[in-house]
């Protein structure tokens, strides 16, 4: 269904949802004349804070009203916003001064349309559109609704808040970070001092353990002292008696018996010194063997030795960082 928005004015389509409030909008007018109504073609109007917004209403049917009384009163206050009349336009409320007109050439066609500049949030409410002249009276309501999608922002004691609130979370959190902090360095310096109250103890263990493979080592050699002289006796007890036995035969004429007997003796001496020669050699591969252990055991203290240099340096490096 169309409708006309007033004397030369567009055409517009009004949704059937709207007819209802429209109707009881008309059916409220307070009308003075039987002959002229005002009309209101939106009866709800949005706007924006900072935007210009025009409430508009047409006398219907078509009059001139440029000699007419023209008032447009917010409804709230019961104050004129505008008041034009016979040309001139009158007072108005302080809040609305040089921020409404009227568009005077639309006047001879009947058309009654205010312009609002820069709206704000308190200019929301009803305006009553009021037409008098001396055939009558007529009346119309329009609803201004303007919205603020800042206004959470223009508040200042919300801002104050917000302000606060992070400043305290964020204190709160710098707070929490620093104590973390504080703990994990404790904690580490912690680490530290018992790293150096277990130096000694390491250091004593150390020494005590080559303290221990120097004693081995000592008792070690003096066994192969021991075992060196031994064989060097017997080896000076063998010269002696094959010397003996040089010199007897040379001093005296021997028969053949004594000759065997002495033969026969000198097999036992040579069986003797075989075996003690075969002692001997057990001996000396004894001595190797205790000497290849003694190296082996020489070279586990020196690889002992530069491990613990190489755990102490660790723990230096540790400690000054």
């Amino acid at each position: 269904m169309r409708f006309t928005s007033g004397c030369n004015h567009p055409s517009f389509t009004l949704p059937w949802r709207t007819l209802l409030p429209y109707l009881v909008a008309l059916h409220l007018l307070e009308l003075g004349s039987a002959q002229s109504t005002v009309v209101a073609p939106s009866l709800r109007v949005t706007a924006i804070v900072g935007q210009d917004v025009e409430l508009r209403c047409h006398l219907s049917p078509c009059k001139d009203v440029r000699n007419s009384d023209i008032r447009w009163i917010q409804l709230r206050s019961s104050r004129i916003v505008h008041h034009y009349q016979n040309g001139l336009d009158l007072d108005q409320m302080e809040e609305y001064k040089g921020r409404t007109e009227l568009f005077r050439d639309g006047l001879s066609d009947g058309n009654l349309d205010l312009r609002i500049i820069a709206v704000s949030s308190s200019d929301s409410g009803l305006y009553s559109c009021v037409v008098q002249d001396d055939d009558g009276y007529a009346e119309a309501v329009v609803n201004l609704e303007v919205s603020d999608p800042f206004s959470q922002i223009v508040h200042p004691w919300k801002v104050a808040l917000a302000v606060v609130v992070t400043i305290l979370v964020g204190s709160s959190v710098i707070i929490v970070f620093l104590c973390r902090k504080k703990v994990v360095q404790s904690r580490e310096l912690k680490g530290k001092d018992a790293a150096l109250a277990e130096l000694p103890a390491i250091l004593g263990v150390c020494t005590a353990n080559l303290k221990i493979l120097a004693s081995k080592l000592m008792k070690q050699m003096e066994k192969l002292e021991i075992q060196n002289s031994v064989l060097e006796k017997r080896y000076e007890n063998t010269e002696e008696l094959a010397a003996d036995l040089e010199e007897h035969l040379a001093e005296k004429d021997l028969s053949t018996a004594d000759l065997k007997l002495l033969a026969a003796k000198l097999v036992e001496q040579r069986e003797a010194v075989e075996e003690w020669d075969s002692q001997l050699r057990k001996q000396y591969e004894k001595l190797g063997s205790r000497a290849a252990n003694l190296k082996t055991q020489l070279k586990k203290l020196e690889n002992e030795i530069e491990e613990v240099e190489n755990t102490l340096k660790r723990l230096v490096y540790v400690l000054l960082i």
